[in-house]
C-alpha cells in the first residue's frame, strides 16, 4: 500500500509541475500542451482513482490543460471505459481509439446533415427564381472537409472551467445548435444557349436558356469560433495549438508534416519515371527544389505538401494532364482541401480524383486482396500513413505496383524509399486508423 502511494504522490506532482510550468507559458499553446500532455501520458498507469485529483490540480492555473484528454476520455468521471472495463481509462488505447473515431463520425455526420440542408436550400430558391436550370459547384461533394481536432479543442476552449460537463454528447449538442451556418452559398445567374434541330426542316435552332449557378463555401471552424463558441483570440490561438498538439499525440496520419523539415531542399531530381509496375508511374518529390519552397497556403510544400504532390503524381500518370506538385497544392488550397499546419484534409484524395474524372474508391486496411488486385490492374492507391516508417506524424504515400507479393510505392519525400519493395503487411499495420473520406486506401483508375 505504501510503495502505490508513493507512486500516485509521485504522479500528482508531475501534474501540479506540470500546472505550474503552465501558468508561465500559457500564451505558447504547443509548451502548455506538451508539459501537461507529458504529465498526463507518463504517469497514466498509476492514475487509477486520482483522475479527479489530477484534474483538480490542472484546473487552478489553466482548466483548458483538462479539457482535451476530458473529451478524448470522454469524460473525468468516469474510472473505466465500457468498451475496455478491465483497463484504467487513462491506460486504455482501446477507449482512445473508440472516443477519437466517436468524435469523428459526430462531426462528420453534423456536417453531412448541414451540407444535406445547404443542397435543400438551393433547391428550394432555384424553385423559386423561375429560372430554367441550376447547376451546383460544390467543392464538398465527395464528403465533408473539416479539422476534427480544432473542432474539439475549440470546444474544450468553450467549456472553460465547467470541466465535468465536458463530453462527446455535450460537444454534439452545442455543434448541433449551430449547424444551419456551417455552410454558405452564392448564386450567380448566366445566360447560355442550347441547340434544337428542327425535326422537319433539319435546320439548328439556339435556345436562350436561364441558369442559376450555386457556389457552396464551407463557414466551418471559424464561424463557430467566433459566432457559436465566441472565443477570444487568445483563446483562438491556444485552440490552435492544441489541435496541433492533439494531433502528435493521436499521431495517426491527422498531422501531415515532415518533422525533420528546416526549409532546405534537394537538386532537382529532373524527369522521373517509374516503369516497373504495371503503370508507368509519374514520380515527384515535395523536397525537390523546384517545389519544396513554395507555398501551401500559408504553409509550403516541403514540410506540409504530401497531399498535393500524391495527387500530382496521380494525375499525372492517370490521366492526359501533366500536373506538378506546385499546381495542385494551388488547387488544393482553392477548393478547401489545405488544412493551416497539419497539412491536408483527407478528403483531398477523392476530391481532386474526382475533379480530374478518375474513378477513385475507398478501402480499409482489412481489405488487402483488393489493394493487390488493383495494383496488379495497374490502378494506383494513396495511402495514409501513421508513425512508422514512413512519418512520425502522417504521411500520404502513392502504392503503385506489385511484385512477388511486395509492393511498390512513390513516397513523395523519400526517392530511396520509392525504389524499394515492402511487405504489405508493414503498411497495412501503419496505415491510419482514423482516416476520414473512406480511406485510408483509396484506389484510384
Amino acid at each position: 500500500m505504501g510503495e502505490e502511494r508513493n507512486g500516485m504522490e509521485e504522479f500528482l506532482q508531475r501534474g501540479s509541475m506540470a500546472a505550474q510550468f503552465a501558468r508561465g507559458a500559457v500564451k505558447t499553446g504547443k509548451a502548455v500542451s506538451g508539459a501537461a500532455a507529458g504529465a498526463l501520458w507518463e504517469g497514466r498507469k498509476k492514475i487509477g482513482k486520482a483522475i479527479a485529483a489530477m484534474a483538480a490540480l490542472l484546473l487552478l492555473p489553466v482548466v483548458f490543460l483538462a479539457m482535451l484528454p476530458g473529451l478524448l476520455f470522454d469524460g473525468f468521471l468516469s474510472w473505466v471505459s465500457p468498451s475496455d472495463p478491465e483497463t484504467p481509462i487513462l491506460n486504455s488505447s482501446t477507449a482512445i481509439t473508440e472516443n477519437a473515431n466517436n468524435i469523428t463520425f459526430t462531426i462528420n455526420s453534423i456536417l453531412s446533415e448541414a451540407l444535406e440542408e445547404t443542397q435543400a436550400e438551393m433547391e428550394s430558391d432555384f424553385a423559386s427564381s423561375g429560372a430554367d436550370c441550376m447547376e451546383v459547384v460544390n467543392p464538398y461533394a465527395a464528403g465533408p472537409v473539416y479539422n476534427a481536432n480544432l473542432f474539439v479543442s475549440q470546444y474544450c476552449a468553450f467549456r472553460n472551467d465547467d470541466y465535468e460537463n465536458v463530453s462527446i454528447a455535450d460537444m454534439e449538442r452545442v455543434l448541433r445548435g449551430g449547424k444551419e451556418h456551417l455552410y454558405s452559398f452564392q448564386r450567380r445567374e448566366e445566360v447560355r444557349e442550347r441547340t434544337e434541330t428542327d425535326p422537319e426542316t433539319g435546320e439548328e435552332e439556339r435556345i436562350p436558356e436561364r441558369w442559376m449557378v450555386y457556389t457552396v463555401s464551407y463557414n466551418g471552424e471559424s464561424y463557430f469560433a467566433d459566432q457559436v463558441f465566441r472565443l477570444t483570440e487568445e483563446q483562438k490561438a491556444l485552440a490552435e495549438d492544441y489541435a496541433g498538439n492533439m494531433s502528435l499525440f493521436l499521431g495517426d496520419g491527422l498531422l501531415q508534416n515532415l518533422a525533420e523539415w528546416d526549409g532546405n531542399s534537394i537538386p532537382s531530381l529532373g524527369d522521373v519515371c517509374f516503369v516497373d509496375g504495371a503503370a508507368e508511374v509519374v514520380y515527384f518529390n515535395q523536397l525537390d527544389e523546384r517545389y519544396a519552397p513554395q507555398p501551401y497556403g500559408t504553409d509550403h510544400i516541403g514540410g506540409y505538401g504530401c497531399g498535393p504532390t500524391c495527387m500530382a503524381m496521380v494525375v499525372s500518370s492517370l490521366t492526359e494532364e501533366y500536373m506538378e506538385p506546385t499546381e495542385m497544392a494551388q488547387w488544393s488550397y482553392e477548393n478547401g482541401y489545405w488544412c493551416r499546419g497539419s497539412g491536408s484534409y483527407h478528403a483531398l484524395i477523392p476530391g481532386a480524383a474526382a475533379n480530374w474524372g478518375l474513378p477513385v474508391s475507398g478501402c480499409t486496411a482489412s481489405e488487402p486482396q483488393r489493394i493487390l488486385d488493383a495494383l496488379a490492374e495497374g490502378k494506383l492507391v494513396v495511402a495514409i500513413m501513421s508513425a512508422g516508417h514512413f512519418t512520425t506524424g502522417g504521411h500520404f504515400i502513392v502504392l503503385r505496383g506489385v511484385e512477388d507479393g511486395k509492393v511498390m510505392l512513390a513516397d513523395p519525400a523519400s526517392y530511396r524509399r520509392s525504389g524499394q519493395l515492402w511487405d504489405l503487411e508493414i503498411i497495412l499495420e501503419e496505415a491510419s486508423r482514423r482516416a476520414g473520406a473512406g480511406g485510408p486506401f483509396w484506389i484510384s483508375g
